[in-house]
């Protein structure tokens, strides 16, 4: 009885932590889900369900975090690279600044600021298309900085930067992943900003195909955390304290085509690495685990498959939703078993001819996609299907992902900040 009351009073505590933060790009469970929760579905600008509206002082397109009850992101202040909090009614807290930024060449889906932040309650981490990264604490004092391109070589990746730090072994890591420059996972000391670890990741591939904007996901595998990435026509998990390669998985690109570049991230979930691939053309579901090379034992399946090419995927109790960001499918979401890469369900969101650049999420039953067009796409998910649809029309292009806390919706368009409830 003892044992059985201690689970559930800490199942009620991690339920109630999750859905007050969200400390990482796809949240605190790193797939885009909660399985608990509530988001609304209808809002406006100018409708009860604003809670506040918040300026931003440039344009990036980095999703915000949530940690502690703030609230952190980095964008561009007088072409500076710059990390900025706010308390969750909206004020800004503070606000720090570094050396000039590299501007993004995609301006229009891109910045120098797309990387999101990543805190353990104490430090902020902040990365930037320069190559700088940063560690800050939770009251705006700066306490390291670092520039990856001075230290580990040049940024010669095609487009901006997409990759976002993660929390593995109590530090935070980056993953540096390019065709013709020097690729490499670092693991850095949140507060005294010392290298902990760097792990050369070096894959031959073909033209553009080494190019990865993924972000990697840390799970236990095997009772090992385990940083998973994917990028390079290859999946690969590392230990999390040392950085070693555990294994190491091909079979992405048979062919080894060029310009398969990787932009939307695998997810995990039930043991499984789900990997959308070929521009959008291919998935695959992958075992983790094992030692060495684990291709021919530990890929489950591989299929051609209209899936998605930017926006990650939402992955939750070993069903993947895949929404198809672009192309004449557009706007589909796929409902896939992560074992077997069965299809469960299919479904379609409002006819549009603009882009899902942002990662949807998942909070409850409600799906919520924003388009670039500034449409916030919400719908119900059902056991069998699509429920209700709604489109939620904010007129600013978003390219940054949602994220919810406490029943929130927050999202980040080009000048603004929103937060609906």
């Amino acid at each position: 009885m003892k044992t059985s009351f201690l689970s559930l009073l800490l199942a009620g505590t991690a339920l109630v932590h999750g859905q007050s933060e969200w400390p990482e790009w796809r949240g605190p469970n790193g797939n885009g889900a909660y399985s608990e929760g509530k988001i609304p579905m209808k809002f406006s600008e100018k409708g009860k369900e604003l809670v506040w509206k918040a300026a931003l002082p440039g344009r990036g397109c980095s999703t915000p975090i949530v940690k502690n009850g703030l609230l952190f992101l980095t964008a561009p202040i007088d072409g500076k690279d710059s990390l900025l909090a706010f308390d969750l009614d909206g004020k800004e807290k503070w606000k720090v600044s570094y050396a000039e930024e590299t501007p993004g060449r995609g301006q229009k889906v891109g910045s120098g600021a797309n990387s999101s932040c990543v805190s353990d309650g104490k430090v902020v981490v902040g990365y930037f298309k320069s190559g700088r990264v940063v560690g800050v604490n939770h009251e705006g004092k700066k306490l390291w900085e670092y520039d990856l391109h001075k230290k580990y070589g040049e940024d010669k990746l095609w487009w901006d930067q997409g990759t976002s730090p993660v929390l593995a072994a109590g530090n935070a890591v980056i993953a540096v992943m390019q065709t013709e420059g020097n690729s490499y996972l670092v693991s850095i000391d949140l507060q005294s900003g010392d290298i902990a670890w760097k792990t050369d990741r070096n894959i031959k591939t073909q033209k553009e195909s080494g190019d990865s904007y993924t972000t990697p996901h840390v799970v236990k595998v095997d009772g090992v955390e385990t940083i998973i990435s994917f990028g390079a026509d290859h999946i690969t998990g590392h230990d999390a304290k040392s950085g070693k390669l555990v294994w190491t998985s091909a079979g992405v690109n048979p062919d080894n085509k060029g310009m398969w570049r990787t932009i939307a991230s695998s997810v995990y979930t039930d043991g499984v690495v789900v990997v959308p691939h070929g521009r959008g053309d291919f998935l695959m579901g992958l075992k983790a685990g094992g030692q060495g090379d684990v291709t021919k034992s530990n890929v489950l399946w591989r299929k051609k498959y209209s899936c998605t090419d930017a926006a990650t995927p939402v992955a939750h109790d070993g069903k993947v939703y895949l929404l198809i960001d672009r192309g004449k499918n557009r706007g589909v979401i796929n409902c896939i078993d992560a074992k077997s890469g069965k299809e469960l369900w299919s479904g379609k969101l409002p006819k549009s001819a603009s882009t899902y650049y942002a990662s949807p999420i998942m909070i409850g039953d409600t799906f919520c996609a924003p388009r670039e067009d500034g449409t916030v796409v919400m719908a119900k998910i059902k056991k069998d299907g699509l429920g209700e649809v709604v489109e939620n029309k904010l007129g600013q292009s978003f390219i940054a992902s949602p994220i919810a806390v406490d029943g929130k919706l927050i999202l980040r368009g080009d000048t603004f900040l929103w937060c609906v409830k």
